[in-house]
């Protein structure tokens, strides 16, 4: 067995779909096919969006689909305490404070945001006024989240697919919340620790996330926990070119569940279109021996009527 540790960390927010089963395929193999370890985490932290029934859910559609994993499956709620210390070490040693500010006044405070931003950068209004998160409160009445004071300058990341990038935190977001207002951990600290928990050496997930890794890093960095090699691959997305989403159920691994669909037949449409072109029907682990992330595709992965039809999706019938 080698030192390479992989995961699946699916988030129990709804049903999985196809993008969600083509991202955990290619971490899976990419691991396996080296000798890896595969760890599994459940990233339940954002309670207001974790729907009943998911995790559940979650392991059945990975069991359907013929993934494994290494150990027991660690879920995130019930190990928040490695989070909340490292928090609590941030703030101690002044690399974080507490924020009462309203998305409302940080949108007014900051300037336009920069293209293909989401949020406005965040200008410091709260750095250096409160001590702690129950000083912030009483002094202002509001809820408190906690920041990450983002240092200046450039980080440089290296990502298996997309090559060497370059990002400003500091000047392109400013510094991002660690723990959120209703008081439990936001996703950038979670997954920064968890991984480092776990033991985690290599990240595979969707491109969506390609800019979180400057984030990471800096945390990775302000606590002294080594980075994992990251490889971000395009998202699967529908003919039109819209990702595919978990709230409108798109493609989900239950209907093609409820549709018959045999699913080492999602596992060669997978192979088939991630560089093994002559995968037929199969398991996981039978195709795992001759995958390689570097005959990948580089475009986002369109799926059409052509796609549905193989995989035995009567809506996909024309």
């Amino acid at each position: 067995m080698s030192d390479i540790v992989g995961r699946l960390a699916p988030s129990p927010t709804g049903h999985l779909h196809l993008g969600h089963a083509r991202s955990f395929l290619l971490a899976w193999w990419h691991a396996r096919a080296r000798g890896g370890r595969i760890v599994l985490r459940i990233e339940d932290l954002d309670v207001e969006r974790v729907k009943s029934g998911m995790i559940d859910a979650t392991f059945a559609d990975l069991a359907w689909l013929g993934l494994d994993w290494d150990g027991e499956p660690s879920i995130q709620s019930h190990t928040v305490t490695h989070i909340e210390l490292a928090a609590q070490s941030l703030l101690a040693r002044g690399l974080a404070y507490p924020c009462t500010c309203t998305r409302k006044e940080v949108a007014t405070a900051a300037s336009a945001p920069h293209a293909g931003e989401l949020t406005p950068r965040y200008p410091g209004t709260c750095r250096g006024k409160w001590r702690s998160i129950a000083e912030a409160e009483s002094a202002t009445g509001r809820a408190a989240c906690l920041r990450f004071v983002a240092r200046e300058g450039p980080i440089e990341i290296e990502d298996g697919i997309h090559g060497r990038r370059t990002y400003d935190v500091a000047r392109d977001v400013g510094d991002f919340p660690i723990y959120r207002r209703a008081g439990s951990p936001a996703y950038q600290l979670a997954v920064v620790v968890d991984d480092a928990r776990q033991g985690v050496t290599e990240v595979v997930r969707g491109d969506d996330l390609l800019e979180s890794c400057a984030r990471q890093a800096l945390l990775q960095e302000a606590l002294g926990y080594p980075r994992p090699r990251w490889w971000h691959v395009p998202l699967v997305t529908d003919a039109t070119g819209r990702r595919l989403a978990k709230r409108s159920d798109d493609m989900s691994l239950a209907s093609l569940r409820a549709a018959g669909t045999d699913p080492r037949a999602v596992v060669a449409w997978v192979a088939r279109r991630s560089g093994m072109p002559d995968a037929e029907r199969s398991w996981p682990r039978e195709l795992a021996a001759r995958f390689s992330l570097e005959r990948l595709p580089r475009e986002a992965l369109a799926v059409g009527p052509a796609d549905l039809e193989e995989l035995g999706l009567p809506f996909g019938r024309s």
